[in-house]
């Protein structure tokens, strides 16, 4: 329990940013989940239609600093290059 009023305080900011980043972070990563599904499944128009959504996630996470801001290079890189590659032959 915190000994001080700055502290008490301090505690329930903790307490609310924890809940408003899982928030955020659990979103974040329904999108990506959503989006390599489309890939793998083959369905890339939706992939394509979704994607500039999930960059902008993406900026708005690393720009609050919930994610790192190579990691969210690095995963709009590779969904760029799923999205690119030319489709595997039946």
């Amino acid at each position: 329990m915190a000994n001080t009023k700055s502290a008490a305080k301090r505690a329930r900011q903790t307490k609310t940013r924890t809940v408003q980043n899982r928030r955020a972070l659990s979103s974040l990563k329904n999108k990506l989940k959503s989006v390599r599904a489309d890939i793998g499944a083959g369905k890339l128009d939706g992939a394509k239609a979704e994607l500039p959504r999930l960059i902008s996630a993406l900026d708005r996470a690393k720009k609050t600093g919930r994610i790192h801001r190579n990691a969210a290079d690095r995963r709009k890189s590779r969904l760029n290059q799923l999205l690119a590659a030319p489709a595997p032959a039946k």
